[in-house]
């Protein structure tokens, strides 16, 4: 089982990821905007980081950035989760640092798979 921290301001995108992330059998941590995104992140050192861009305080480009840059958070995989369905969101989302880039709205699949890809083995669930 991972610990898996969801980053989104929006309550009810909260409880969707976090029931999906729960379903994959993953334990599901939540902060509400970027800056609570960075210090959940340096306090609880989850195994992945599901990031949403437009948020109050510190948008999910900057907390990516801030985390994959520090040193003990650096090695924490981020996955930004957004509206922003631009090629240049993308480009500028992986330059900071994230690993893979999903577009709401998103299946219940995709998102499974995202994290199947970012994690690899470690985020398939005991049998």
């Amino acid at each position: 089982m991972a610990r898996i921290l969801i980053v989104d301001d929006s309550p009810s995108q909260l409880m969707g990821i976090r029931r999906i992330v729960e379903k994959l059998g993953h334990e599901a941590l939540t902060a509400e905007d970027g800056q609570a995104g960075v210090d959940a992140a340096r306090r609880e050192l989850p195994d992945l980081i599901l990031m949403d861009v437009v948020m109050p305080n510190l948008n999910g480009f900057q907390a990516t950035r801030s985390i994959t840059r520090e040193p003990t958070t650096a090695h924490i995989p981020v996955i930004l989760v957004t509206t922003k369905d631009q090629d240049t969101d993308r480009v500028w989302g992986i330059r900071q640092g994230a690993k893979a880039y999903l577009v709401k709205p998103f299946s219940e699949a995709e998102l499974s798979d995202a994290i199947l890809r970012t994690m690899g083995a470690d985020a398939a669930p005991a049998v």
